[in-house]
Order: C-alpha cells, then sequence, then structure tokens
C-alpha cells in the first residue's frame, strides 16, 4: 500500500539521485568541456578562422530557439501532464526531474557518439548541444506520458537512463550515418512513442481499473493541461527548426510548421465535434491532437514541400490524431496497452505519417526546383530513408531483447510503485495538505444536511401538539438551500 511505497521511496529516491548526480559529475569533470564559441580563447579562435564580430558566435544565432525548446520541455510538457485531477504534483514535478537528470546523461551520451575530440577524448559542449540534450529528453518524456500515475519516480529515472542511451544510438544512425529527420518525426517522436508503449505493455496493469475513480479529469487540471498545449503550440516551429542548417531551410522549417500546426487545429475541432452525440468538443482532442500538426512536418520540415502541401500535413495529421483518441483509446485494454496520455495518438502515428510525408516529398523534388546540388541531396535522402527502414527491421530483435530485459527490471517489486488502488494519486509520494483539506469539506457538506434533517425531524415530532410542523419544514428547506448554495 502508500505505507510500503513511502519506505521503499524514502531511502531509495535520495539514495539515487545523490548517487547519480555524483555520478553525472564525475563523468563532467573526466570528459566535459567547453566548445570553443564558449570557450575563453574565443578571441584566439576569432582570429584564427577569419571571424570579425561577436555576434558570429553560435549563442547568438542558436540561443532563441534554444530557450524556446527549453520552454517546451518545462513548462509546455510538464503542465500537460496535469490533466489528471489527484496527479497534478506528480505530472509537472516528475516530468521536472527526469528531465533535469536526463540532459546531463544525453550531453554524456550524445557528446559520445557525435562529438568526442580524438585528440584529447573530451566532448566539447555548445548551444547545439544542449538543444540536442533536450531533444534527447523530449523522447523520454513522450514515453512518460504512457506510463503517467503508474510508475515510481525511481523507475522513471530507470527509464530515463535506459531511453536516452537507446536514443542516442538511434539518434546517431538516423542523423549521421543516414543524415534524414531534421525535426525529428521519427527519431523523437515515433522512437519516444513506441518506446513508452512498449513499457507500459511490458508494466500492463490487469486491476487498473481499481483506481479509475482517480482516472479522470477536473475543470481545473484540463485549464493547466490546455495552457502547457498552448506552450507546446507556439514553440514548436522553434523545435523543428533549432538544429536546421543555417539560411532557407531553417526558414522553410518555420514557415511548413506554423501552416500545418494552425490546419492540425481547424482540423481536430471539426473531427472532435463530428465524432460527438451533441456535437459537444473534448477537451483531451483539443489538448492532443492540435499539436500533431508540428509533428508530423517534423521530417519534411525543411523541405520544399510548398505551403499548401504543409496545411494538407496539418489536416491529415489532425484527422489522424483525433481518430485515434475517438477509437483506439477505447481498446487499449484489448491490446494490454494502458496508455495515460494518447502518446500513440499524438506522436508515434503522425510520427510515422511525418517519415512517409518525407520520403514521399523527396521522391517528387525536382532539378527545377532545389537546382542540382539540392536533387543529388534529396535523392541521397531518400536512398538514406529506406536504409533506415531496413536497418531499424534488421534490428528490431536487438531492440525488443533490449526493452524485455528494462521491462523486466522494471516490473522488480523494489521500486516502490504505486499498488492498482493507489495509481494516479500524488498522495502516494507528495505532501497534499490541501487534497485532505478539500476531502474533510466533502465529507462534512455530506454529514450535515443528514445531521440537520434529523434533529429537525426529531424537533418536528415534538412540536406536532403546537402546529409547528409547517415552519420547521420550511425552516429546514431554507437551510439547504442555503447549504446548496455555499
Amino acid at each position: 500500500g502508500k505505507k510500503n511505497c513511502n519506505i521503499l521511496i524514502c531511502v531509495l529516491l535520495p539514495a539515487i539521485c545523490f548517487i547519480w548526480q555524483i555520478a553525472m559529475i564525475a563523468l563532467f569533470a573526466i570528459f566535459v568541456r567547453y566548445d570553443p564559441e564558449a570557450d575563453a580563447h574565443w578571441t584566439e579562435y576569432m582570429h584564427q578562422n577569419n571571424i570579425t564580430s561577436n555576434i558570429e558566435n553560435d549563442f547568438y544565432y542558436r540561443y532563441p530557439s534554444f530557450q524556446d525548446v527549453h520552454v517546451m520541455i518545462f513548462m509546455g510538457f510538464g503542465l500537460l501532464f496535469t490533466f489528471l485531477k489527484r496527479y497534478s504534483f506528480g505530472g509537472v514535478g516528475f516530468n521536472f526531474l527526469i528531465s533535469a537528470f536526463g540532459l546531463q546523461w544525453a550531453l554524456l551520451m550524445q557528446g559520445w557518439f557525435h562529438s568526442l575530440d580524438s585528440t584529447d577524448w573530451t566532448i566539447k559542449i555548445g548551444m547545439k548541444s544542449l538543444i540536442n540534450a533536450d531533444f534527447c529528453v523530449a523522447g523520454c518524456l513522450i514515453a512518460f506520458g504512457a506510463c503517467l500515475g503508474k510508475v515510481s519516480p525511481i523507475q522513471l529515472m530507470v527509464m530515463t537512463l535506459c531511453g536516452v542511451s537507446l536514443f542516442a544510438v538511434e539518434e546517431y544512425v538516423i542523423l549521421n550515418l543516414i543524415h534524414v529527420d531534421t525535426g525529428g518525426s521519427m527519431v523523437i517522436h515515433t522512437f519516444g512513442g513506441y518506446y513508452g508503449l512498449t513499457i507500459s505493455w511490458i508494466l500492463y496493469r490487469p486491476n487498473l481499473h481499481q483506481s479509475k475513480r482517480l482516472r479522470g479529469s477536473s475543470y481545473h487540471s484540463d485549464v493547466f493541461a490546455m495552457i502547457g498545449t498552448l506552450f507546446l503550440w507556439v514553440h514548436w516551429p522553434s523545435f523543428n527548426s533549432a538544429i536546421g542548417n543555417h539560411g532557407d531551410g531553417q526558414h522553410r522549417a518555420v514557415i511548413n510548421t506554423y501552416l500545418s500546426l494552425a490546419a492540425s487545429v481547424l482540423t481536430t475541432f471539426a473531427v472532435s465535434s463530428l465524432s460527438a452525440k451533441r456535437g459537444k468538443l473534448s477537451m483531451v482532442h483539443i489538448q492532443n491532437a492540435t499539436l500533431a500538426g508540428g509533428v508530423a512536418m517534423g521530417t519534411a520540415a525543411e523541405i520544399m514541400v510548398s505551403p499548401y502541401s504543409a496545411l494538407v500535413v496539418g489536416v491529415c495529421s489532425g484527422i489522424i490524431s483525433t481518430f485515434g483518441f475517438v477509437v483506439l483509446t477505447v481498446s487499449d485494454e484489448t491490446i494490454k496497452i494502458q496508455d495515460t496520455c494518447g502518446i500513440h495518438n499524438l506522436h508515434a502515428m503522425p510520427g510515422v505519417l511525418g517519415g512517409a510525408v518525407g520520403a514521399v516529398t523527396a521522391a517528387f523534388a525536382s532539378t527545377s526546383v532545389y537546382g542540382q546540388e539540392g536533387w543529388a541531396s534529396l535523392l541521397t535522402s531518400l536512398m538514406h530513408l529506406f536504409l533506415l527502414l531496413f536497418f531499424l527491421g534488421r534490428a528490431r530483435s536487438l531492440k525488443q531483447g533490449y526493452l524485455f530485459s528494462l521491462g523486466c527490471i522494471l516490473r522488480l517489486p523494489c521500486w516502490g510503485d504505486p499498488e492498482d488502488e493507489n495509481c494516479f494519486d500524488d498522495e502516494v509520494y507528495w505532501e497534499v495538505t490541501a487534497t485532505k483539506v478539500h476531502i474533510l469539506a466533502t465529507r462534512l457538506c455530506c454529514w450535515t444536511p443528514m445531521l440537520i434533517i434529523n434533529k429537525l425531524c426529531r424537533r418536528s415530532v415534538l412540536c406536532q401538539c403546537e402546529g409547528k410542523i409547517r415552519s420547521q419544514t420550511r425552516f429546514t428547506e431554507r437551510m439547504l438551500l442555503h447549504m446548496h448554495i455555499g
């Protein structure tokens, strides 16, 4: 129960946080150094590379995009996870925890794969490294959405440790060897979606219905989650363009994402209304499917898809995502996957659509649109995409073995995960005094009218001989009406 969880957490959580943070300090001391553009020898670097102004430092170019992506990770995802009425602390708090840990581990893993200097065997970190670390964390936060409310903070940290490691390997293959997917439709969203769904399937809870009363949302929790949606929606063009090439490619990425997001909003509202009996909108659809346009445009963000094609992608992604929330979420118990946030509908399916859009647009590109160099580059990208599909097919058994091993580790009884009846409840891991006051007030509101009625009924019997029954009845009605209004 809650007591056993608290005992395990009060011992394991501080120990793991301290040990892992000390390990990060040691590894950073050994491997991590400043990038030349962040080093104190920047002036010398300027002279050596014929740089005439400090404004050419990568900081001034990348920091606005980094700031937007950082807001998405810590505020957008965090607030979006507060939709559960009794798990808002866990949603935003554990998002904070695993993001802060994950970005440290991501800087190391991505550094070892991408930017390890062979001369001194150190990792040079700069603005682009910080953005890529946030991207890596985004994949793990997507996976967190599938397990929201059902796992302990220690399990989340283990998931993040393994997820970042697997993400770094796939990112290296997709971006460095195959050279596709600038905006992350495949490497971030599809990976995070199916990674989280696999973990959720392995950690399936047959008796999760015992906490069904806590799984829903409330008016105020939905409002906070909608604020998270708006943070994500507004900053998504930066997400898809942050690490793009300087010049026209990054410019196109912003425009294409901007248009695709706008189209997905109108489509989501339309499909959500059509799917309801009385035409009423579902806040679940609006909070999630309106973002699908940004997910689907990730791979093709820099490609010359044309503005109207970006709108078409937004429409298709909005339909697919909303349809997923209407149909597929209902049957998650049938396939033994308990997807709390619906990440399959928001990230996995639109991510696959984004990969398909990238392949199709590359296949139909021409030299008249891109020029000779751009045409050759796109043909190479298309070939690389087919190589990616082949690689993923060949590596499927290895990845399945990795995820199955991770799932077996997470199923061990030592992690302090909540019982089935206590899932989606902040009181398991957080001090929630306001909730206790709310419960007490609710009970008082239920008990007090009955006490008053019983007392007044006894008084009415005593007053029958005096003909005061009617006055007591009217007094009772006024009291109940007053309490109902209050």
